[in-house]
């Protein structure tokens, strides 16, 4: 009898786990729809604003029908809704997948756009927490990783439509970058770290020779040379500043102090 009632029970288990799935994929709006149904439903998800839901339309399409072009243009369109939703992680591994998968699709600089996009933004967003950050912490990695792409997009399709915006972009980022290196320049020369300070600087003028952050480079190169007794190089950062931005906030005071005295102090 015992023997029974454990067959009766195993018995019971499978069809209630049977009912659950029959039950799931009743549930499934979509089976059934071929791909164009379910593109189309996506793109109308889009236009909702409902990118959760489109993203899944999109990732089901491309998994019931992997070949043709609804599945190869799913798979462009559901790195745009990751970015749209703010998953900018999710949307660079598909915009990189699609340039893996398709390197000569018509529509491929567009990939390289977005991922630009999303690291771009990416570095927006950490750049509207800088109020409540010390500068000389913030990664700069998403700046980088959005300048790189946009230069790769720029030099592989130079008459693309998305060229000339990247390169507006790539002048922001570089300045950005400039400006991070400038505070962490600063950084190191409110704690003492002379060298490390005239390191820095002397590293923003060799890599970001047209910005504006290279006038409070030259400074503080001049300040920290000064300050480490090197004053023939002091001496060369404050002719090349002087030089470069005559009329510089960084130059008031300077010409009227002898060279020996800490002439900084003035400004």
């Amino acid at each position: 009898m015992a023997h029974f009632t454990l067959r009766s029970l195993a018995l019971i288990g499978v069809l209630l786990l049977t009912g659950c799935s029959s039950l799931s994929e009743q549930t499934d709006e979509t089976l059934g729809w071929n791909a164009q149904k379910l593109y189309s439903e996506a793109k109308e998800s889009m236009s909702d604003g409902a990118w959760d839901r489109a993203i899944k339309m999109f990732e089901k399409l491309e998994a019931r029908y992997p070949y043709g072009r609804y599945a190869q243009q799913s798979q462009l369109e559901v790195a745009y809704a990751y970015y749209k939703s703010g998953e900018q992680a999710s949307a660079v591994a598909a915009c990189e997948r699609f340039i893996k998968l398709h390197p000569t699709h018509p529509n491929v600089d567009y990939a390289y756009y977005l991922k630009g996009l999303a690291y771009f933004n990416e570095d927006l967003g950490i750049m509207g927490n800088l109020a409540s950050q010390d500068l000389s912490e913030r990664d700069p990695k998403a700046s980088r990783d959005a300048f790189d792409t946009f230069k790769e997009l720029v030099q592989r399709f130079p008459a693309s439509k998305y060229a000339e915006d990247s390169k507006l972009r790539m002048r922001y980022l570089v300045n950005n970058l400039a400006a991070y290196d400038v505070h962490v320049a600063r950084y190191y020369y409110r704690r003492g770290a002379f060298v490390a300070a005239a390191n820095r600087a002397q590293q923003i003028l060799k890599d970001y020779p047209q910005t504006p952050a290279t006038e409070e480079a030259l400074f503080l190169m001049a300040k920290s040379y000064d300050a480490l007794k090197v004053n023939d190089l002091r001496d060369d950062a404050l002719r090349v500043l002087r030089q470069n931005f005559p009329k510089s906030a960084y130059l008031q005071g300077v010409d009227v102090v002898e060279r020996k005295s800490s002439w900084w102090r003035l400004w």
